[in-house]
């Protein structure tokens, strides 16, 4: 038996998007995308759907934490071994999603990705609370464990261990940048018919700017 979802409906009427307010920079519109978000009551505004594929075109998505962006590139961290470490290894393209409820608003970016330097990555990793460095250490991410008193004994032994010094960061945990090139931005709109902006990046590396259908 199927659940009725169809009385899930709402009006969208918060903004509109123009290539007025737009703009032909699809990063400088995204700042000021991100900054609004910050300042609204969404609770982590850089959460973002992470979408990863196997060679064979089979997807996989979760949530992750957008950890710095610049015109290089937007960045986020894991463990090398997990399912999405092993799809990156092997089809080095990924897409992302904002999702702002309160704003009405989506991004999607997509693009080829890289592993950040390993500098980079001990730069993060060792700005994390103490907790996180060890959690690194305890998760085989994406393995199958008997039971959480796996994870629980495991950062008991290493709080013991590291009670008077700090771990280095594991050379199976680190940084990845998705260098983007497509932006689309998804401004909801009345009667379905939202506004919605892509910019695709050129061979000069200039971006175009094209308006698409809801």
């Amino acid at each position: 038996m199927s659940t009725d979802v169809t009385s899930f409906r709402k009006e969208y009427r918060f903004d509109r998007l123009s290539e007025e307010n737009a703009g032909h920079d699809p990063f400088d519109l995204f700042t000021a995308w991100f900054r609004l978000a910050g300042e609204s009551s969404i609770h982590e505004p850089n959460a973002m759907a992470l979408a990863t594929a196997t060679p064979e075109g089979r997807p996989s998505l979760r949530m992750v934490l957008l950890k710095g962006y610049d015109r290089s590139g937007f960045t986020f961290f894991t463990n090398y071994e997990s399912r999405k470490g092993r799809e990156l290894a092997v089809n080095p393209f990924a897409a992302l999603l904002f999702w702002w409820e309160p704003l009405e608003r989506q991004v999607r970016i997509e693009g080829a990705v890289e592993k950040l330097s390993a500098a980079e990555s001990d730069e993060y990793y060792y700005s994390r609370p103490f907790g996180s460095r060890l959690g690194a250490w305890v998760s085989a991410q994406s393995r199958v464990i008997p039971d959480r008193t796996v994870l629980d004994q495991r950062f008991a032994e290493l709080q013991a261990e590291y009670s008077d010094s700090h771990p280095d960061r594991p050379p199976f945990w680190g940084g990845y940048r998705l260098i983007p090139e497509m932006f689309e931005f998804w401004q909801g709109g009345l009667n379905r018919l939202h506004d919605r902006l892509r910019y695709r990046r050129q061979p000069d590396g200039a971006w175009l700017r094209e308006r698409l259908a809801p």
